[in-house]
C-alpha cells in the first residue's frame, strides 16, 4: 500500500541505522528507498490490520487475561513479542466495550489516507535522530511545503503557518504576539505594562464553551479583560455578532483607558453553523487597530470553487484556525493556525515560530497526506460533505412539524432542526380550539417539553442511524435541536447519501410518534387527576406520555412503612403492565434526576386509548394493594384461628375422656376392656376455614352434591383489566365501528346465552322467542337446558368457602 508514496526528498542511508554493509533496495519506480522505511511501512501495515481486525472472537475469548481491572501489572522480566503487545491493545481497543454495553463500538473510518498521517508520527521519530543540518534542511522543507499547500488551497495569500495538537493552543499563540506587538516593553517589563492599560479581547456569545475562560488562564489575565459580545436579537442571524453593540462595548473600553486587543469572530459558530459578518467586523477592527481572529468550520467551503461572500471575507482576517483532521477524516494530525505578520522576531517570542527542528516535524503527518490525497482529493472530501447537507436540507423542507434554523440554504454546511408544532395544527380536531387559536396563551411549560422531545428524536436518530453523526445541540433561543454538520463527521465516519435517505426517513416514522404523544399528553394528565388513587407527577424532562403514581392509602402508619409500601405497590405495577401485550413502554424513569416510586409512560401513538390506560393502571393498583393488605393481615388471622383451633381440640379430648371413662384410659386395664367391649365413636371431622379463621363441622360437606360427585370447582376468574380485544389486538388500542361490531357478536361466550334465557320475560317459553328467529329444536333445548342447570351446580359449589381440612385428632382406641 505505501509503495504509492512518492517522497520529494530522499534519505541517504546513515550510519546510525543497520549494518554497514547493508544495501539500499530499489522502489517501483526506480527510486533508492532506505531499507528501514521499507520495513517501518510494513510493520505499521501489518500492525493496522491487526488492530482493525474484528472477527477474531475466539482469541479474544482465550485472551480474557488482558483485561483493564489487571493492568497495572508486573512487567515481565523476558519481554514479549510484538504480536502479544498488539494482541493486548486491541482487546483494550474492543474487549471490554463489548463486554459492558454488548454492543459493536464504532471506530473511526481510517482508510490509506488514515495510515499515511499514523506514518507520519513513526517517520517523525525516525527522522528526529538525524543529524542537525540533515535534520534542519528536511524539517524547512517539509514546513514550507505544507504551509504554501495551505495558503494557496484556502486563498490564504502571503501567510505563515502554526501547527499545534491542541485547536485552542494557535489562539492563544496569536494573543501573545499582539501583546507583545501593541506593548512595546512587554518584553523587558511583562505584566506591569499591562497595569497602564488593560488589555480587552473580546468573543462572541455564540462560541465555545470555556474559550474565554481558557484564554484568560494561560494568558494570566483577570477574566474582566474578556468581554461577551452578544448576537443580533432583532436584526439578521441570532447567532452572529451584533456589530453596532461591539462598537459602542469598544468605544467604552477606550474612554476607560482600556486597550481593545483582539476580536475572535466566528465562520461558522460551534451550535448552529452561522457566520458573522466578517467584512464589517474587519472595517471595525481596522479602525481600531485590533486583530481579527476567525474559527470555525465554515473556513472548509474555502477550498471549494463556489464560497459564498460571508465566508470569503475570512481571507482578509489575521489570522485562521484550520482543523484539517475532522474535515479530511484524518487522525492524529495537528491542527493549522494561518497567519500574517511581518517581524519574525515577535513571532518567535510568541511562541509560533520555533529554532528547534524537532519541533517543526509536527507538519509531518499532514505533509504526507496532503500529498496523497491531492488537491482534487481534498476538494471532493469537503464539497461531498457540503452537497449532503443540502440534500437533507432539501428533504426537511417537505416535512410537516420540523423547522430549520439555516443561515444560507444554497451554501451551509451545517443543518439545524428540530421538532415544533403549531397549535393550530395540535388543536386541528376541535372547532371551538381552531376558534380561538390566535388568542390562545402559551403554555407555560411549552419550550421544557419541546427541549425533551427534541432531546430524544436526536437521540433515537444518532441511533438508528449512526453513520450520519447527527447529535444534539443547545442554542440559546431556539432550545433544544438536532445538528447535522457533515463536515466534522462524515469524513470521519463514512457518511453518503443512502445515509442521508435512511435519516429522513426515520425522521419520518418518529414524527407522528411525537405529535400524537404531545396531543395525548394533556389528556393523560386529565384523565389521571380525575381518577381516584392515582397521582399524576409532573416531570418536564420524561420524553414520553406522562409519569404517573399510585397512591398507597395509608391507615395511620409511620412514614417510612408507607414509602416502602408505595415502593412495592409501585414496582408490582410496573411488572404487571409490562406484562400486557401492549406497544407502550412502563419503566421507572431516567435513572437519574427521575422522580421515586412511579411509572414512566413513554411515547405513544394516535390510536392510544388513554382512558382504557389510565383505568387499567388504576384497577392494577388497587388489585395489587387489596392483595396486599390480605396478605398482610393473613399472619394474624391465621394466629389467631390456630390459638382457637387448639382450644376446641383440647375441649374435644377431654369430652372425649369424659364420655370413654376413667378405666379405659389405664394402659392395661384400658385395653382389655376395649377388647371385651370395644367402644364406638362416631368421628368428628373438623375444618379450618381461613376466611372467617375458626373450626367448623365437616358434616355438611360429605353431604353436599359436590363432595358426592367429585366434580371440580370452577377456575378462578381473572381480573379484567382491559377491554376486549380481537385477535392479536394489543392493549390500549383504539378499534373501529366496524371491528367493534363484529367483536361484540363474535365474543359472546355460552354463559352470557345462559344469561340471556334467565333475563326473558316470564310470559315466554324457553322455544319464543322475540323477533324474526326460529324455533329452537327439542334437542337444542335440551341441551341449553342441561348446560343451564351444570351451570347451577357449578355455582352453588361457587359459593361454599376456601377451605382446609383438619381431621379431629379424637379416634376410638
Amino acid at each position: 500500500m505505501y509503495r504509492k508514496v512518492r517522497t520529494e526528498i530522499q534519505l541517504r542511508k546513515s550510519p546510525e541505522f543497520g549494518s554497514p554493509g547493508a544495501a539500499c533496495r530499489t522502489g517501483a519506480h526506480g527510486q533508492m528507498v532506505d531499507p528501514t522505511l521499507a520495513e517501518m511501512g510494513k510493520n505499521l501495515n501489518e500492525a493496522m490490520k491487526m488492530l482493525e481486525d474484528n472477527q477474531r472472537k475466539a482469541e479474544e475469548e482465550n485472551e480474557k487475561k488482558y483485561a483493564r481491572k489487571d493492568i497495572p501489572g508486573p512487567l515481565q522480566g523476558s519481554g514479549q513479542d510484538m504480536v502479544s503487545i498488539l494482541q493486548l491493545v486491541q482487546n483494550l481497543m474492543h474487549g471490554e466495550e463489548e463486554e459492558e454495553t454488548s454492543q459493536s463500538y464504532r471506530l473511526q473510518n481510517v482508510g490509506e489516507q488514515g495510515h499515511m498521517a499514523l506514518l507520519g508520527h513513526s517517520l517523525a521519530a525516525y527522522i528526529s535522530v538525524l543529524d542537525r543540518e540533515r535534520l534542519r534542511k528536511l524539517t524547512t522543507r517539509i514546513l514550507s511545503d505544507t504551509t504554501l499547500w495551505l495558503c494557496r488551497l484556502f486563498r490564504y495569500e502571503n501567510g505563515s503557518a502554526y501547527y499545534h495538537e491542541d485547536d485552542r493552543e494557535g489562539l492563544l499563540k496569536i494573543c501573545r504576539l499582539v501583546i507583545h506587538t501593541r506593548y512595546e516593553d512587554y518584553t523587558l517589563e511583562g505584566f506591569n505594562v499591562l497595569y497602564t492599560k488593560q488589555p480587552v479581547i473580546y468573543i462572541s456569545s455564540a462560541a465555545r464553551t470555556g474559550l474565554g475562560q481558557a484564554l484568560c488562564n494561560q494568558l494570566g489575565l483577570p477574566l474582566s479583560c474578556m468581554c461577551r459580545v452578544p448576537c443580533n436579537t432583532m436584526f439578521g442571524s441570532q447567532h452572529q455578532m451584533d456589530v453596532a453593540l461591539l462598537d459602542r462595548l469598544i468605544k467604552d473600553d477606550v474612554e476607560f483607558g482600556k486597550l481593545p486587543l483582539l476580536l475572535v469572530a466566528n465562520a461558522g459558530t460551534p451550535g448552529a453553523g452561522h457566520t458573522d459578518k466578517l467584512g464589517r467586523l474587519k472595517e471595525l477592527c481596522e479602525q481600531y487597530k485590533m486583530w481579527l481572529h476567525v474559527e470555525g468550520v465554515n473556513l472548509a467551503t474555502l477550498a471549494l470553487g463556489y464560497v459564498s461572500s460571508s465566508v470569503l471575507a475570512a481571507t482578509k482576517c489575521d489570522s485562521m484556525t484550520l482543523t484539517l483532521g475532522s474535515w479530511l477524516g484524518l487522525p492524529a494530525v495537528p491542527a493549522v493556525t494561518l497567519y500574517r505578520h511581518e517581524d519574525p522576531s515577535l513571532s518567535l517570542a510568541a511562541g509560533l515560530t520555533s529554532s528547534q527542528p524537532v519541533e517543526k516535524l509536527r507538519a509531518l503527518p499532514l505533509w504526507l497526506s496532503l500529498q496523497y490525497l491531492g488537491h482534487d482529493g481534498i476538494v471532493e472530501r469537503i464539497k461531498h460533505a457540503s452537497q449532503l447537507s443540502q440534500r437533507l436540507l432539501e428533504n426537511l423542507k417537505n416535512l410537516d412539524f420540523i423547522k430549520t434554523s439555516v443561515e444560507d440554504e444554497l451554501s451551509s454546511p451545517v443543518v439545524v432542526f428540530k421538532f415544533f408544532q403549531e397549535y393550530s395544527n395540535r388543536d386541528q380536531t376541535s372547532h371551538a380550539a381552531q376558534a380561538s387559536t390566535i388568542q390562545r396563551p402559551i403554555i407555560s411549560n411549552e419550550g421544557h417539553i419541546y427541549d425533551t422531545f427534541n432531546q430524544w428524536l436526536g437521540e433515537q436518530l444518532a441511533q438508528l442511524v449512526p453513520a450520519s453523526g447527527v447529535d444534539v445541540v443547545e442554542l440559546e433561543d431556539e432550545g433544544t435541536c438536532v445538528r447535522f454538520s457533515p463536515l466534522t463527521t462524515s469524513a470521519v465516519l463514512g457518511t453518503e447519501m443512502q445515509d442521508i435517505d435512511q435519516l429522513v426517513d426515520c425522521l419520518k416514522m418518529k414524527i407522528p410518534v411525537l405529535t400524537s404523544t404531545l396531543q395525548l399528553r394533556e389528556e393523560f394528565e386529565q384523565e389521571v387527576r380525575r381518577t381516584v388513587g392515582l397521582l399524576y407527577i409532573e416531570d418536564l424532562g420524561w420524553p414520553g406520555l406522562g409519569v404517573v403514581r399510585y397512591n398507597y392509602h395509608s391507615d395511620g402508619k409511620n412514614d417510612d412503612k408507607q414509602e416502602k409500601e408505595l415502593e412495592k405497590i409501585n414496582t408490582e405495577l410496573l411488572k404487571k403492565l409490562n406484562e400486557l401485550e401492549s406497544d407502550l413502554t412502563f419503566s421507572l424513569g431516567p435513572e437519574f434526576g427521575g422522580q421515586k416510586n412511579c411509572v414512566y409512560i413513554g411515547m405513544v401513538t394516535e390510536d392510544l386509548d388513554v382512558s382504557e390506560l389510565v383505568e387499567t393502571i388504576a384497577a392494577t393498583g388497587r388489585e395489587i394493594e387489596e392483595n396486599s393488605r390480605l396478605l398482610e393481615n393473613m399472619t394474624e388471622v391465621v394466629r389467631k384461628g390456630i390459638q382457637e383451633a387448639q382450644l376446641q381440640l383440647q375441649k374435644a379430648n377431654e369430652e372425649r375422656l369424659l364420655e370413654e371413662g376413667l378405666l379405659r384410659q389405664i394402659p392395661v386395664v384400658g385395653s382389655v376392656l376395649n377388647w371385651f367391649s370395644p367402644f364406638q365413636a362416631s368421628p368428628k371431622g373438623r375444618t379450618f376455614n381461613l376466611t372467617a379463621g375458626s373450626l367448623e363441622s365437616t358434616e355438611s360437606m360429605y353431604v353436599s352434591k359436590a363432595q358426592g360427585t367429585g366434580s371440580t370447582p370452577p377456575p378462578t376468574p381473572t381480573s379484567n383489566l382491559a377491554k376486549q380485544r380481537l385477535p392479536g389486538q394489543k392493549a390500549f388500542k383504539r378499534s373501529l365501528r366496524s371491528s367493534d361490531g363484529f367483536s361484540e357478536t363474535s365474543s359472546i361466550s355460552h354463559c352470557d346465552d345462559l344469561d340471556k334465557l334467565d333475563q326473558r320475560p316470564p310470559n315466554l317459553s324457553p322455544g319464543q322467542e322475540q323477533g324474526p328467529l326460529e324455533m329452537e329444536g327439542e334437542e337444542e333445548q335440551k341441551e341449553v337446558a342441561q348446560a343451564k342447570t351444570d351451570t347451577e351446580d357449578i355455582h352453588s359449589d361457587k359459593s361454599s368457602p376456601d377451605c382446609t381440612k383438619v381431621e379431629d385428632q379424637a379416634s376410638q382406641r
